[in-house]
């Protein structure tokens, strides 16, 4: 009988530590969605990001736990060197070979939310497991771990991102030496908050201040440069098809180079390299509608036939062959964000 004044008062206390634990990086998260003016990145990609994380956080503690005796037990050594290395490594590969592999982050904002998603999903399976092992009423510990530890696994997977994404917007798939400057910056900063250079709630403190800041930057420059995107981009777009629509396509420069290539591939190759550059400039005016109207706050649909363009496109991409792309990209802007102006439009 003497024990259920304890469990009544032990109730609440759980669901403060669970609260300063697991809710400041989520009430980020949704933060950082809200502010994103475009909101092009869906519930269904967040959650994959957030469930990626997770699964990230569970390889990293049984990786953690096997590793740890090999080190002799060394656990300053352990958590300064290799536990960041380690943890860093797997919250990277999630992003790059799930999300920049396969082409689906278009701009650095959409980055930044996917890249805080895949740290906020590694730091909630991390923080529950500290929930069961830490049963101890520390409230200064659970504020540590939510708003320091947390959010530094969100803020460092969030940097490599970014600079995976500034530094990869060459055409063709991103490689992995691409993603090597962002990961050596994540894996420092996650060592230096595991040195302890400041006290705990020191260097909470610090983070809850930077990140905001570091993400208001991020999205202010994020949002410039689709900006410029959209305006170069669109004006280019828009004389093009007028060139092709008027008949004047072949006076062009790009008609001119063209008309060269006869002499390195049959005719119906050319005459299907002109449809898909026409084609692919027509979607990319189509995106780049789509994403004004998004940010004017008007709700934007793509064109019904729209699907019968990706469907011809992906006919001649596969008519004209690999070595028929690669000649063909320099004269089409849009590099790696074609694929990602697919999917904005409908298409796979």
């Amino acid at each position: 009988m003497k024990k259920m004044p304890l469990m009544a008062s032990s109730a609440p206390m759980l669901i403060l530590k669970t609260g300063l634990g697991l809710l400041p990086v989520l009430i980020f998260l949704l933060i950082l969605v809200f502010l994103d003016s475009y909101k092009l990145v869906r519930p269904r990609a967040l959650l994959a990001a957030l469930a990626g994380g997770a699964a990230a956080a569970v390889l990293g503690y049984a990786s953690n736990g096997a590793l740890l005796p090999v080190f002799r037990n060394d656990f300053t050594f352990y958590s300064r060197i290799v536990s960041p290395l380690l943890e860093e490594s797997l919250k990277a590969a999630v992003l790059f070979f799930f999300f920049f592999r396969s082409r689906k982050i278009g701009f650095l904002v959409d980055a930044a939310i996917l890249g805080f998603s895949v740290g906020a999903g590694f730091s909630l399976v991390e923080n529950t497991v500290y929930l069961n092992a830490l049963p101890g009423p520390d409230i200064a510990v659970w504020a540590v771990r939510g708003i320091g530890t947390a959010m530094m696994h969100g803020g460092t997977t969030l940097l490599f991102a970014v600079v995976t994404k500034a530094l990869g917007e060459r055409p063709g798939r991103p490689r992995i030496v691409e993603a090597l400057p962002g990961l050596g910056l994540a894996v420092l900063l996650h060592s230096a908050f595991n040195r302890f250079l400041l006290p705990p709630l020191a260097a909470a403190a610090v983070l809850i201040t930077a990140l905001p800041l570091l993400s208001v930057f991020v999205f202010v420059a994020g949002e410039r440069r689709t900006r410029k995107w959209l305006e170069a981009g669109f004006d280019s777009d828009v004389e093009l098809l007028g060139l092709i629509g008027e008949g004047r396509f072949s006076s062009s420069r790009i008609g001119t180079y063209l008309l060269s290539l006869k002499e390195r591939f049959p005719g119906e190759i050319v005459a299907d390299m002109f449809c898909l550059i026409r084609i692919r400039v027509e979607l990319a005016i189509a995106a780049k509608g789509l994403l004004l109207m998004t940010e004017a706050g008007l709700p934007g649909r793509p064109d019904p036939g729209i699907k019968d363009k990706l469907r011809e496109m992906a006919f001649l991409e596969k008519s004209i062959g690999p070595t028929g792309r690669r000649t063909i990209a320099p004269l089409l802007h849009g590099g790696r964000g074609d694929r990602w102006q697919r999917r904005l439009l409908g298409g796979s």
